[in-house]
């Protein structure tokens, strides 16, 4: 499967964007997908992700209560509303797509992965 995140952009803090991951070439449906970011200088971490069906989702705790996992299978598409963002949420953002039935926060369960979008939050 190949994912095209976009929706990055520039904002001010307590601002909100959200970001878009479609896939192709593949069964969107079979996939628990994530989102993960990556600041300068630090590793990719874990943000969200959300189960097949989108009754499932898990979130890191310093997101939690301001973004919002979402997935439409007809799109094949996977959202994250953010909301309230501050100067630390500044970093690349990718979506990444796993082969498996619950959702992950290990960067090594997802195989597939997207090219990354930019979210600038300035102070």
């Amino acid at each position: 499967v190949q994912l095209q995140a976009s929706g990055g952009g520039l904002v001010q803090a307590g601002g909100s964007l959200r970001l878009s991951c479609a896939a192709s070439g593949g069964t969107f449906s079979w996939f628990v997908m994530g989102w993960f970011r990556q600041a300068p200088g630090k590793e990719r971490e874990f943000v969200a992700a959300i189960n097949r069906s989108g009754g499932d989702a898990d979130y890191a705790d310093s997101v939690k209560g301001r973004f919002t996992i979402s997935r439409d299978n007809a799109k094949k598409t996977v959202y994250l509303q953010m909301n309230s963002l501050k100067p630390e949420d500044t970093a690349v953002y990718y979506c990444a797509a796993r082969d498996g039935f619950y959702v992950s926060q290990t960067l090594r369960d997802y195989a597939y992965w997207g090219q990354g979008t930019l979210v600038t939050v300035s102070s």
